[in-house]
């Protein structure tokens, strides 16, 4: 009799082997007691044959005790036994004959329901076996091991079936897109008479200007061009496995992004309280201060962006409060990457401007001239010339007869009182159109651009958080008809 065995190697990860070799052969030897006489003939386990000296530990097969359990029957417990020592032997077959003759004596002599519960066990830790007793049965069961199981199909949550649903959608939507982007990118620059694969990002920006032109003041209502990862918002990544568990410890506040910034910031604001009181204990003082440089926090549209979440004007103004907080902590120095990781630096015009390299005259002199000086409806140009005295001339005439208004000479000088070049420079003006205030600050915007290229750049980035560098654009509004003025109505009256 050889009887297969079925998914048995499981069970090398919750027994021993020597173990299982042991109990499971003593299980076999009391089984064969209680099986008919015809069956009691030498038995195959693992290609050893059961001897006379190992049959000497076995009652006589007269014994007249029952199964008590349907699981102890002789021919369902041979099945699995032999399967067990078979693996047993498999693993280590020279080892097999080395048994101990006191746990078979010990084993033979108990009843049918030590078998029986040992089998029970068995069968409840292991959950895929079933019970053969047949050649035929352990020869089918032995051939469905080999047999690749596919795995089981992974239930998915409905809400990441509709995530999955929205980011195929969105994927599908950028990818065209991109698409219509290229070839528009192409015609573009044939209009232009330009190589398609040299047209760059600033040659469309040039190219939509030129042939849209627009004298919107708001940079967002004027025609652009521009790629669609810049134009649509991302989106946000999956927050949640295929069984709908989230990812993020945060994410029923319906902020965890926002929140998870919050707590990173008290996080080094507690880091920076215990290394100031150690410090105070030592009696050491803070080194250096923090330096932000030039930037500034984010702003509230920023900081979605950042975030890829809404954040409601509330919480940004809690999230500046806590911020500004930590900021201004003594040792604020030692958590600069966690600042200035919401900061933003600001928008330079001496980035978006080539500063032109002065030119000399005929005497050797360094000079610039500005010829699209305006301010309302006055146009100018304005010539700064170096190694001068501080003279200032309007339309060949001095500053003070042109302009015998103090207002406006302040205004003129302002720049050069600004940057410290009042005695340095000279200054020749030709000016027309408009009254004393615009021509005045027509001037002013002129020599504050000239003077870019005598100034360094710590100068140049104070000039320009100054206001010297912006255009004013401001003119007056004009009357509207049935009123007063611009925005004066005419009194009214009952009758």
């Amino acid at each position: 009799m050889l009887l297969e065995w079925n998914y048995m190697y499981l069970i090398r990860n919750i027994w021993g082997v020597e173990v299982i070799k042991h109990v499971c052969l003593g299980m076999y030897l009391v089984v064969w007691q209680f099986m008919p006489a015809s069956t009691n003939e030498n038995v195959e386990i693992g290609g050893n044959l059961l001897t006379d000296e190992r049959a000497k530990f076995l009652p006589t097969a007269s014994s007249s005790v029952q199964p008590a359990n349907p699981l102890s029957s002789a021919s369902n417990c041979m099945g699995v036994v032999s399967r067990v020592i078979l693996l047993c032997s498999r693993e280590n077959t020279t080892r097999h004959n080395n048994m101990s003759a006191n746990i078979l004596s010990s084993l033979s002599c108990k009843n049918v329901n030590v078998v029986s519960n040992l089998v029970t066990k068995l069968s409840s830790r292991l959950g895929n076996v079933r019970l053969s007793s047949t050649v035929a049965d352990a020869a089918k069961l032995a051939s469905n091991v080999s047999e690749a199981q596919p795995p089981p199909e992974k239930k998915i949550n409905k809400a990441m079936l509709a995530y999955l649903e929205r980011a195929k959608a969105h994927d599908s939507f950028i990818l065209k897109e991109k698409t219509d982007f290229q070839i528009g990118k192409r015609h573009l620059a044939n209009m232009m008479g330009e190589n398609p694969e040299t047209f760059t990002q600033d040659d469309i920006d040039r190219a939509i200007e030129y042939l849209f032109p627009s004298g919107l003041f708001d940079k967002a209502a004027r025609p652009i061009m521009k790629p669609p990862e810049e134009i649509f918002p991302p989106k946000k990544a999956a927050e949640f496995d295929l069984n709908g568990r989230p990812f993020h410890f945060l994410f029923y506040t319906t902020r965890p992004q926002y929140y998870e910034m919050l707590y990173t910031m008290v996080e080094e604001m507690q880091k920076l309280n215990a290394i100031e009181d150690d410090m105070i204990s030592q009696n050491v003082a803070p080194k250096e201060k923090l330096d932000m440089g030039a930037s500034d926090w984010m702003t509230h549209l920023e900081l979605e962006k950042f975030l890829i979440e809404n954040v409601d004007e509330k919480h940004y103004e809690y999230f500046l409060s806590t911020a500004k907080r930590l900021a201004e902590h003594p040792w604020a120095f030692m958590a600069k990457d966690t600042i200035m990781k919401y900061r933003a630096p600001r928008t330079s015009l001496i980035q978006s401007f080539d500063i032109p390299d002065v030119e000399y005259d005929a005497e050797g002199r360094p000079f610039i001239t500005v010829s699209d000086c305006m301010r309302k409806t006055a146009r100018g140009e304005v010539t700064v010339k170096g190694k001068g005295s501080g003279k200032i001339t309007v339309n060949g005439k001095p500053m003070y007869i042109h302009f015998p208004r103090a207002q406006d000479r302040e205004q003129i000088i302002f720049p050069l009182q600004f940057t410290k070049l009042m005695d340095q420079v000279d200054v020749e003006a030709t000016v027309r159109f408009g009254g004393p205030t615009g021509q005045s600050g027509c001037i002013r915007w002129g020599i504050a651009w000239a003077l870019r290229s005598f100034v360094d750049r710590a100068t140049l980035e104070k000039m320009r958080i100054a206001g010297l560098l912006t255009r004013d654009w401001r003119r007056r509004e004009r009357k509207k008809p049935g009123q007063e003025g611009a925005r004066r109505k005419f009194t009214w009256k009952a009758r």
